[in-house]
């Protein structure tokens, strides 16, 4: 297969499913501005941001969603950060929920995004520069975990369905297709590398949680089919100190959030 008809399937097989908002700030009792960011490649991101409702400068929360799903499905989440004293800002990443489209996404883009958000958020004055965490699901996760692992001031980061190695789930994923690894899935591999300027071993999370310097707390289903919950203790054991919830979920972890939600306030605050 020539490079350009790779390129071509690759984009086709990869593309992003756009979904549109299920719900809003305001339905989970929020009241949210709808914001504008730019991302480094200059396209437009959209989100939400929630303030604190305590005094300013307060501690904010940057929360990223995973493929395929959008700032919508994190909302959950935002009530209980928002109620323990935190703003909060949920962002679209390219291509998805209410943000520009993009030729195709991947891990460093989506990090890029993060980053966006957080630049965002340190040009806020009632936000605390000093206490901003990151909150993200499944290459979400991966995201924050990139990001924070270039940051040095970051406050801390959740990791919620967080794999350990994409070339793992490029594995699962065209054994899921029914294409052999030799030499099918080792060539799309490598060709993915280089159509996203990355090696997997240098963006990978357990090579980049390693790296992080602030407090991190991992969730992971342990009815996870899509990322299995031992990639999840592969991580947290890449890192001495690294917590790891196990909840009663799949890789969807929104049934579990009730009984999270407590530790994930109560991480957050254990670390101001």
């Amino acid at each position: 297969m020539s490079p350009g008809l790779l390129r071509r399937w690759l984009l086709r097989r990869f593309a992003v499913p756009r979904e549109a908002h299920t719900a809003t700030p305001a339905d989970h009792g929020l009241v949210a501005v709808d914001v504008g960011l730019t991302a480094r490649d200059g396209r437009h991101l959209h989100g939400w941001f929630v303030p604190a409702a305590g005094g300013a400068p307060a501690p904010a929360v940057l929360v990223m969603h995973g493929w395929g799903a959008n700032a919508s499905l994190m909302l959950p989440l935002a009530r209980p950060l928002h109620d323990a004293g935190h703003a909060v800002l949920l962002i679209d990443a390219r291509g998805h929920g209410a943000s520009e489209d993009i030729d195709f996404m991947s891990l460093p883009r989506f990090a890029d995004d993060v980053a966006a958000g957080l630049d965002w958020l340190l040009d806020r004055l009632d936000v605390d520069h000093a206490r901003l965490s990151l909150v993200g699901h499944s290459v979400g996760a991966a995201a924050i975990l990139l990001e924070a692992s270039r940051r040095d001031r970051l406050h801390a980061a959740i990791a919620l369905s967080a794999f350990a190695h994409p070339r793992d789930m490029m594995r699962r994923h065209l054994s899921a297709m029914g294409l052999p690894w030799h030499p099918l899935g080792a060539l799309v591999t490598a060709y993915v590398q280089h159509l996203i300027g990355a090696r997997f071993d240098d963006i990978a999370p357990v090579s980049t949680l390693p790296r992080v310097r602030c407090p991190v707390l991992l969730a992971h289903g342990r009815h996870d089919n899509t990322v299995p919950f031992a990639e999840a203790q592969r991580l947290a054991a890449s890192r001495p100190g690294t917590a790891l919830i196990e909840l009663d979920a799949g890789h969807d972890l929104s049934p579990a959030l009730p009984q999270a939600r407590d530790a994930f306030t109560a991480f957050l605050h254990a670390h101001e």
